[in-house]
């Protein structure tokens, strides 16, 4: 599943009037970036855009299908086949820069909305050391 530089280097060109593109490498695939949002994902030679609830028709209508990940074995039991929120874009639209890139500005958005969604994680509170703790009794 490894993504060629060529590859790379294609997807960054089809994206560039978009402005602030990245692809960076990640568990053999490579995540596209507008700015510090992934909005983008490329398995293998091929790109997948964010999609939601509110962009995600336009992907079931050109019959296209999510990302597949496929988790690992566990329990002796076979990895199971699990959807993405990335999915594949129809060929048509590397023959259309414009809609490709309206479709990606909706991936940006979807990815957007998807951030918004998630709830921030508060930061674990700071135990005392055992250390800290001798110095505390020492003081007394």
């Amino acid at each position: 599943m490894a993504v060629s530089s060529e590859y790379k280097a294609f997807v960054l060109e089809v994206l560039e009037p978009l402005g602030d593109i990245r692809v960076r490498n990640m568990f053999g695939g490579a995540g596209v970036y507008y700015r510090d949002l992934m909005f983008g994902l490329i398995a293998g030679e091929t790109l997948h855009f964010k999609a939601d609830d509110l962009n995600k028709q336009s992907y079931e209508e050109e019959g296209m299908a999510p990302f597949l990940y496929e988790a690992p074995p566990k329990d002796g039991k076979p990895g199971r086949k699990i959807a993405m929120s990335y999915w594949e874009l129809p060929d048509r639209l590397y023959d259309e820069p414009d809609a490709l890139i309206d479709w990606a500005k909706e991936a940006i958005e979807a990815a957007t909305r998807g951030k918004k969604a998630k709830p921030k994680r508060k930061a674990a509170p700071k135990k005392k050391t055992a250390t800290k703790k001798k110095t505390a009794a020492k003081k007394k």
